[in-house]
């Protein structure tokens, strides 16, 4: 995810721990304008938005600055399309400056492009430095959020002109699943939704918990049997040090800043280190990417190839997560706590404010109860059920999860009677099982990317893209064209 996608950034935590993850480990920083590649200049603006849409009495019409990011570049104004990114689990500037295949059909079919920024994350806070605090958090809901996105959209289109220009929204992950949301809670002001890499059931609670991690597993299977037996055999290296308190042996192994001492500390270093293979499984691109860090083309192979150089399964297991920890080479030892930070996601949540509100998320309506086993997967058995969630949520921030609220409110998998939403998932991403993978409806399509990897399809065209998301690509723009054209007969 994030969905998840949903959503921790490595290189600013390997270059002073700042903001972080499915996108959570975003970067936060501030670009003004600035482009990667071809992509066009963003302009940065805020949109005045309602605090609390669903009581009137908690906060009246109090508002707070909503940060969106908007580009005319393309549009053919006051006929062109409207194609809006529902902004996830982090700042936005690295969701657009991530998405060119969005910019890049926005040229194509010579569309308006906005991505707005979720509340509670980036420079979206509406009660400053306390919107952390209880209550002030409390409005932090998937519900308020898409009610954020329609207003938004309902507004800016009149004080644009834009009355006539039918919406496509977007999103990867997390972000993904709120473009499905919105044009079935929307579909007034939304003609369709792209929802890429969109777990929609499993954080529904639809899943199997062993799902997840499984599937990470199954990517480096894929690349070599033996890859996994390594990792496996490395993680059992570390729970017989453990076993024996071995802890000078653990420090020195893994470079860690401080010597473990405790069986928590032991816990939060096999955390630490599955997390790596999370990322690496996620990020598994064909090129180099600097979305989460500076990530090698095709980082599973590379960590495979590391967990196999030679017989020194604890050094191998270290360098393997370096990739991830230090990918500027620039770490002389790991702060487990600061890297890595245990919370109600087991996939991560990230660093900084981004962390707390999708920790505060996974405590309410996102269920993400998953589990490794170390028998339907190479990692060692950290469970994280129902009970201990309740537990954690409840002492953290004071609240009770709702199990199959998600299910309740967006429909779970009786998704048939929705329409212009297209699913689209990767093979190589331990997200994609827990989304929609067959087609429901003519109008409601799964897109399956053999070679892809966590919303692949998102990201702007390159040399080394399969096929596969080459199709998908084009598959995806002609259904949309088609969903603008119907939506535009239909507004005039």
């Amino acid at each position: 995810m994030h969905f998840l996608a949903i959503i921790l950034t490595l290189l600013g935590v390997m270059a002073g721990v700042q903001e972080s993850l499915p996108s959570r480990y975003f970067k936060s920083e501030g670009h003004h304008g600035r482009t990667a590649g071809n992509e066009p200049n963003f302009t940065e603006k805020y949109f005045s938005q309602i605090v609390d849409h669903f009581n009137f009495n908690s906060m009246g019409n109090g508002t707070f600055n909503q940060r969106y990011l908007i580009t005319e570049k393309y549009w053919n104004r006051k006929h062109g399309p409207i194609f809006f990114y529902t902004g996830n689990e982090g700042d936005i500037w690295n969701f657009a400056l991530n998405s060119g295949f969005i910019t890049e059909l926005a040229e194509q079919q010579r569309a308006l492009v906005i991505f707005a920024e979720h509340r509670y994350y980036g420079k979206s806070l509406p009660f400053g430095q306390e919107s952390f605090h209880i209550p002030q958090v409390g409005l932090l809901t998937v519900e308020q959020a898409l009610a954020d996105f329609a207003l938004m959209i309902s507004q800016l289109k009149q004080k644009l002109g834009a009355s006539d220009c039918p919406v496509i929204v977007f999103g990867g992950s997390y972000g993904g699943m709120l473009s499905a949301y919105m044009r079935q809670r929307y579909p007034n002001l939304v003609a369709g939704a792209l929802a890429a890499s969109a777990p929609v059931l499993s954080t529904a609670g639809m899943g199997d918990s062993r799902q997840f991690f499984r599937d990470v597993t199954s990517d480096f299977e894929g690349y070599a049997p033996e890859c996994s037996a390594a990792v496996r055999g490395a993680f059992q290296r570390v729970q017989d040090l453990a076993e024996h308190q071995a802890y000078d042996r653990l420090q020195s192994a893994f470079a860690l800043c401080k010597t473990p001492s405790s069986p928590r500390d032991v816990r939060q270093l096999k955390g630490f280190l599955r997390n790596a293979f999370t990322l690496l499984a996620m990020l598994d691109y064909p090129y180099s990417t600097h979305f989460w860090g500076d990530m090698p083309a095709h980082p599973v192979k590379v960590a495979c190839e590391a967990m196999l150089s030679g017989p020194d399964l604890l050094a191998n297991l270290r360098n393997t997560s370096g990739i991830v920890y230090n990918s500027t080479g620039e770490q002389s030892c790991f702060d487990l706590y600061s890297l890595y930070v245990e919370c109600a996601d087991p996939t991560g949540c990230g660093l900084g404010l981004n962390s707390l509100a999708w920790d505060y998320q996974a405590c309410t309506e996102i269920e993400l109860c998953y589990e490794s086993n170390n028998v339907t997967d190479m990692f060692p058995a950290m469970t994280f059920t129902q009970a201990e969630r309740q537990a954690y949520c409840s002492k953290r921030w004071g609240v009770i999860p709702r199990p199959g609220w998600l299910q309740t409110q967006y429909w779970g998998d009786a998704l048939s009677t929705a329409s212009n939403i297209i699913y689209s998932n990767g093979d190589l991403d331990p997200w994609a099982n827990g989304g929609v993978r067959t087609s429901l409806s003519p109008s409601v399509v799964a897109i399956n990317i053999t070679d892809g990897a966590h919303h692949l399809d998102l990201r702007g065209s390159n040399d080394a893209d399969p096929a596969s998301v080459i199709s998908a690509r084009k598959t995806e723009a002609n259904l949309i064209a088609q969903w603008v054209e119907t939506e535009r007969l239909k507004l005039k």
